[in-house]
């Protein structure tokens, strides 16, 4: 697969072989239902969802998927994603595993919520009183 650049999710999933697009296509899905009101875009040339910022990125590759919820997301979630390689704010799910969609559903969900209280904070930020 090259590095295009892809206008959607749906043209970037289009390039990959039948097996690899149904399970970005299960991922997409299973993330849009997790964070309904997340916006799709493509950032960084891939899929991402983004909702008072960057939510989660995800990738296909030649044998892995890559997901990609940020370091805060890895570190919340290690003891569950230590059967898979991965980095600082990356993990690798091999395409012959079973992907397991109900972790990824819950890191989805934390994101959300730490993007929420970070985009809350950041609000009553701006809103101080002069008299404080």
């Amino acid at each position: 697969m090259s590095m295009a650049n892809y206008n959607d999710i749906d043209s970037y999933i289009a390039c990959f072989p039948e097996k690899t697009q149904k399970i970005l296509e299960k991922l997409r899905a299973t993330i849009r239902k997790a964070a309904p009101e997340a916006k799709e875009t493509i950032s960084y040339g891939i899929p991402t969802f983004t909702f008072y910022g960057n939510l989660v990125h995800f990738g296909g590759y030649e044998k892995h998927i890559g997901f990609y919820p940020g370091a805060d997301g890895i570190a919340s979630f290690k003891k569950e994603l230590s059967d898979y390689k991965g980095g600082r704010g990356t993990v690798r799910f091999p395409i012959d595993s079973s992907i397991p969609y109900a972790l990824i559903t819950k890191i989805v969900k934390f994101r959300v919520l730490q993007n929420s209280e970070k985009a809350e904070t950041k609000s009553l930020k701006g809103k101080r009183s002069i008299f404080h």
